[in-house]
């Protein structure tokens, strides 16, 4: 954890103003008392920037809200609620993209530790033991991610699935294959554990590919390795994926829905245009976004509840044009 001007005052002995003083107006701070707070800050390796000026009691009033992938589309919604929440008590959202990468996170996380109030992890690709930690020296708000101990905010992803499984059972289908996103996903792994724990239950058998980075230049890939398992839908990990998948279908000459179902996840603004429109489950990412912001503010404010919430919100099957009736003949 980098050295904040607390831990310089501290140690040189005076108020944390003095310190911010000694960098920022230095004629204001006589030479001794300067001198002794530069040789603290050398100790403790203090580096000073104009961000790191808090406000009285610590307080920066921003908060850094970090997305797995930033060119996600799902995530824009996400980000608008939190944006809204935010606005309305005068917190500046910093918005931080971790490339998919654990590695990148934990930099992001690391390097705006000593400028921000809080975080709001979106879709974290942190192990359990590196968020417990993180949440043992700042306040931490999951969201689409859960774990025991931590507040958090996310779909009802199990209520969800059983959605899908029922749509697909009612068409006639028998089997499905999910095509899996990256493997330290979490919301991924909770998907699979649904769909497949699930699919006896309705009749159908379930198939898993993957893993593959979830955007649409994969779906090609994809779409090749579903259509070996003859299964007679695809449940892709997102909507990009999808997006990809049923591109390349239909480059193979394979007719969605008529041949091959596709299923997405996360109900994104283009669901609604790509052809033929995507089935996908949904929910309010909006909101989502907001509650999440909501929690890390009530953490300043000292108005948390006794023990971490975990809130769950309702998930929707937004039925369209790329699920169909079983095919009655094999492909």
């Amino acid at each position: 954890m980098q050295p904040t001007i607390y831990d310089v005052a501290k140690a040189a002995g005076v108020a944390a103003s003095t310190v911010s003083r000694t960098f920022n107006k230095p004629g204001r701070v006589n030479e001794a008392t300067r001198q002794r707070v530069l040789a603290a800050a050398a100790g403790l390796g203090y580096q000073h920037s104009p961000q790191n000026r808090a406000l009285p009691g610590g307080r920066h009033r921003t908060i850094a809200m970090v997305l797995s992938d930033i060119t996600n589309p799902h995530f824009f919604e996400l980000i608008r609620g939190a944006e809204q929440r935010a606005r309305t008590s005068d917190v500046t959202l910093v918005i931080v993209n971790a490339e998919e990468s654990q590695r990148v996170e934990e930099s992001q996380v690391r390097d705006l530790s000593p400028t921000v109030d809080g975080f709001v992890l979106a879709a974290s690709r942190l192990s359990d033991d590196d968020l417990v930690a993180l949440a043992e020296r700042h306040r931490v708000v999951l969201l689409n991610r859960e774990l025991t101990g931590l507040t958090s905010v996310a779909l009802a992803v199990g209520a969800g699935c059983q959605q899908i499984l029922e749509h697909l059972a009612s068409l006639g289908h028998q089997s499905f294959t999910y095509c899996a996103g990256p493997p330290g996903s979490w919301m991924g792994a909770v998907r699979w554990a649904a769909l497949s724990g699930g699919a006896e239950e309705h009749g159908l058998t379930a198939h898993r590919v993957g893993p593959y980075t979830p955007n649409v230049a994969n779906g090609g890939v994809a779409a090749d390795g579903a259509l070996r398992t003859g299964a007679t839908a695809i449940v892709a990990h997102n909507d990009l994926l999808a997006f990809g998948i049923i591109r390349r279908l239909t480059r193979r000459g394979v007719r969605v829905p008529d041949d091959v179902s596709v299923v997405g996840f996360d109900d994104i603004f283009a669901a609604d245009f790509v052809h033929p429109s995507l089935t996908t489950l949904g929910g309010p990412g909006a909101h989502a976004g907001r509650l999440a912001v909501e929690l890390l503010i009530d953490q300043f404010a000292g108005r948390t509840a006794p023990e971490p919430e975990q809130l769950r919100l309702p998930t929707e099957l937004v039925l369209r044009e790329s699920s169909g009736p079983a095919p009655t003949r094999p492909r």
